[in-house]
């Protein structure tokens, strides 16, 4: 299960990269030259509309980086939580049986 969500994910994400670097033509070329709109640096295009479209763009691959972070260290405590409660679970089940050897013994 986990897996399949893992797939989806990648396809749906590669998906919408592949989309918006579509939809975006060449960044900082200016208004109306496939970078489109964005604020007046931007919209002048030359070297410091790339330079701002760069910038932009380290700017959100940074912020995926830190939510895929997130993500994972989310994942991880939920794996140590449910570890924790496995364990917990086994020693009620291992208190159980003892009662039932006992109860047995006492036959």
């Amino acid at each position: 299960m986990a897996r399949l969500l893992r797939l989806n994910f990648r396809g749906f994400l590669a998906t919408q990269i592949r989309m918006s670097s579509d939809q975006l033509g060449e960044l900082g070329k200016g208004a109306g030259k496939g970078g489109g709109g964005g604020g007046a640096v931007r919209e002048a295009g030359g070297a410091f509309g790339k330079k701002q479209a760069a910038e932009e763009e380290r700017y959100f691959k940074m912020k995926e980086k830190e939510q895929l972070a997130a993500l994972k260290q989310h994942h991880q405590e939920e794996i140590d939580h449910h570890k924790k409660e496995i364990e917990r679970l086994q020693r009620e089940i291992g208190r159980h049986v003892g009662k039932i050897r006992k109860l047995d013994h006492d036959d």
